[in-house]
């Protein structure tokens, strides 16, 4: 499989912004799950592509941005074949929400290429603390299903169609 390595506009032209959604594994196959510093949920890494960035350059600094792991803690397992889209609630349009104001009515969605990642060293945990605003407080282990029905709402189609997808993939498949 060949990984999607070239650069993606800011926007495209449905108005979806380019995103990495990033699903990491244990050897017991459970996923690395983060509560976001807000209180306000739990999800997988995810983050924009930077204009001039490859998709895989930014699900690599965005690994390194919001959990502190490294590529070298890590192995590349998968990633989805196809973008997986997801709108935004209109309370997330207006602007309460969106820390940058040039994001605020840019765009109504995002577009995800999700990857799946296996940690090697699991003796290794987060740091958060590398990033001056870091995303997530608090992190655990869960069942790899168990995301779709956790995540909140406006995310839980992606997060299906990206486990269903990665599912197959992962080593030592049960599913």
């Amino acid at each position: 499989m060949s990984f999607i390595d070239h650069e993606e506009p800011a926007f495209d032209d449905d108005g979806y912004r380019p995103n990495v959604g990033i699903i990491i594994t244990n050897q017991q196959r459970k996923v690395f799950w983060a509560r976001r510093i807000s209180g306000d949920g739990w999800q997988f890494p995810q983050g924009g592509i930077d204009e001039g960035e490859t998709v895989l350059d930014a699900m690599y600094r965005e690994l390194e941005e919001e959990t502190g792991f490294l590529a070298t803690d890590v192995e590349l397992v998968a990633r989805t074949e196809t973008w997986l889209r997801y709108d935004l609630p209109d309370r997330f349009l207006n602007g309460s929400r969106m820390p940058e104001s040039s994001l605020k009515t840019r765009f109504k969605g995002q577009k995800q290429m999700w990857f799946l990642l296996r940690l090697m060293n699991e003796g290794i945990e987060p740091n958060f603390e590398l990033n001056d605003n870091p995303e997530f407080d608090d992190w655990c282990w869960i069942n790899y299903w168990k995301a779709a029905d956790r995540v909140v709402d406006f995310k839980r189609d992606v997060y299906k169609q990206a486990l269903k997808e990665l599912a197959e993939k992962l080593p030592n498949s049960p599913f």
